[in-house]
This record gives C-alpha cells, structure tokens and sequence, in this order.
C-alpha cells in the first residue's frame, strides 16, 4: 500500500489537473457561445444565395450550369475534410475520420482513386498517417476564419473540376445539432444535387435582366454559393469543437473529483491503519514492561 504522503502528492496532482480542465471547460464555453453565434450569422446568407441561385435557374432554364451535370459513374473523386486543429474535444474528430474512411473503403471498392483537401491539423495528420494523397490543406485557422484562407486550397480540386479531371467532390465535417450532439456528415458537394436548387415556386414566373449575360451572371453565382457551402461547413465544425470540447473537459473534471474523493478515502484508511499500528506497538511495549 502507498504511504500517506505519496497519496497526498496523487491527490495533489489530481486537484492541479482538475483546476486546468475546469479553466478549459470555461474557455470552451465562451468560446462557444462566440462560434454558435459565427455558425447562426452564416446560415441565412447561404440560404439566401440558394434562393437566388434557384430563382434565376427557373428563369433561365435553358441554361445548365456546369456545377448540376451529372457525369455517370465517378472515376476520380476529392474528398474535403474538416476537422479541429487541437484535441482534447472528445471523439468528435474520431468520429468524421471513421466515416471519411469508411467513405474512401467504399469508393476503392468501385476502383475510383480518390484526392484529399485536409482541413485542419487533426485531419491533415490523419491522412498522412495512412498514405492517402494530398493535394492542398490548411491549418491554424483559429476561432474566427476567414473566406479567403479557405478559397485558395479549394480552388486546387475546384479547377480540377472544372476541367473535368474531377467527378465528384464530397464535403465531410461534423454538422451541430446542439451542445450535446454533433453529428458526422459526408454530402455531396459537386455536382449539385438537382433538387439543391429547387424553389419556393415563387421565382418561377420572374423576368431579369441579366449584365452582360446570364451564364455570366449564374456562374458567379454558384460559385459564391459553393463557397458559402464550404464556409458553413467549416463554421459548423468549429461550433462543434467547441461543445465537444466543453462537454469532454465537464467530464473530466468531474472525473477528477471522483478521483480525488476515493485517494481521500484511501488516505484515511492507512493514516488510520497507521495510526491503529502505533498503539498497538505502545500497548504490546507497556505490557511487556
């Protein structure tokens, strides 16, 4: 059995441990409450683009974008993954990784090779570790990124798309439910789904005027509006760090005092037992005195 003062020193280190995860859990929190707010902000402009991108599809209709053709049976597919660039947030990143490799075990099983655009630190390590190829990444975006750090590295698979090198694009990221749910999601980014830009019916009977012309005009459209697809992704993602990151640092500080409470009992029980043996030793000596 360990001695009262090793046992003090546990149960020192455990109570250092707990003050830094329940300083973590109040970071995590306003943290949180600053990313939901970034998430709740982008939400209505990328709805908004969709809208407007349906409507002037349905007024255009003899004009399909690139971006909606479908090209058959995909041969090369790129894979965008977001993950956190720091720990400690529970299984969140573990959880995308197993459905992103899931998703690669799936497409190598039709014999399609597949491209990666890691983003974030956990993610990028990730697919280093098992081989898989790289084409762009971006890491260290911090709490509050910005469009433009995210639009070059995307531009590498987006032209490789364009070109028609690529034949499908697919968007993996962990999408918030709430503080206590945060769910894996792999959706198709490229070619839009069909039914991605359908409306309202509202649109249907609109005229515009288009400047200079309307393919012009809808393809700077749905580029911004894969764009905003992706900004969302990544504000989604970080919203979700946050809240797994507060609950799994909650846990562990409550993990600690349930430590710290059975050491505490430990000690009791040898400073008693040792205290138990010493007056014996002094009875045993009086006796034999």
């Amino acid at each position: 059995m360990a001695s009262g003062k090793e046992i003090r020193s546990q149960i020192s280190s455990v109570e250092n441990t707990r003050k830094i995860t329940k300083a973590m859990e109040m970071v995590a929190a306003s943290k949180m409450r600053k990313a939901q707010d970034r998430m709740r902000a982008s939400r209505p402009y990328s709805e908004t683009v969709r809208l407007i991108a349906s409507h002037l599809m349905e007024a255009h209709p003899e004009y399909t974008h690139p971006f909606m053709v479908e090209r058959g049976d995909a041969k090369r597919i790129a894979l965008v993954v977001v993950t956190t660039d720091k720990g400690l947030c529970g299984g969140l990143n573990t959880n995308i990784l197993r459905a992103v490799t899931n998703k690669m075990k799936e497409e190598e099983t039709k014999g399609n090779s597949i491209i990666n655009l890691a983003i974030g630190t956990k993610g990028l390590g990730f697919l280093n570790r098992i081989g898989a190829t790289i084409v762009s990444s971006v890491v260290q975006l911090g709490d509050a990124p910005r469009l433009e750090q995210l639009i070059g590295p995307f531009k590498v698979i987006l032209d490789e798309y364009t070109e028609g090198k690529l034949d499908a694009i697919y968007l993996c990221y962990n999408k918030f439910i709430n503080t206590m749910r945060q769910e894996p999601v792999i959706d198709q980014l490229l070619p839009l789904p069909q039914d991605t830009l359908k409306s309202d019916g509202k649109g249907a009977n609109w005229e515009y005027i288009y400047e200079p012309d309307a393919p012009t005009v809808i393809d700077a459209l749905l580029q911004r509006y894969i764009e905003a697809l992706l900004y969302q992704a990544v504000a989604e993602n970080i919203g979700s760090e946050q809240s797994a990151r507060m609950v799994a640092m909650k846990a562990a500080s409550d993990n600690a005092g349930n430590v710290i409470a059975d050491l505490r009992l430990v000690y009791n029980k040898t400073r008693q037992a040792a205290i138990t043996t010493e007056l014996s030793e002094i009875v045993a000596g009086a006796a034999a005195v």
